[in-house]
């Protein structure tokens, strides 16, 4: 899935306007069998940038999940799991 899932990431969309972000890149693990593992990479100028993007209704909008009960599709996520984990460029 992860090379299905991969493209939605980089879609022209909400982060074509995102401020102080530089680029978005999809890495695709390679020489796993049991699972894909996907790291999606966002370079941004700034900290700052990068956490008005996670705070912004954009990003709750995109990771938004059907609540229980909603009459909105529910649908099994193929996602096994997820970090948002943040580098400086040393």
């Amino acid at each position: 899935m992860g090379a299905v899932m991969a493209p939605s990431f980089t879609a022209s969309g909400s982060l074509d306007t995102t401020e102080g972000l530089v680029k978005v890149e999809d890495l695709l693990t390679q020489n796993i069998t049991d699972y894909d593992e996907l790291n999606v990479n966002m370079y941004c100028e700034s900290i700052e940038h990068f956490t008005a993007w996670k705070n912004s209704d954009s990003f709750k909008t995109t990771h938004k999940h059907p609540e229980t009960g909603s009459e909105a599709p529910q649908m099994e996520s193929p996602v096994l799991g997820s970090e948002l984990i943040t580098y400086e460029v040393a």
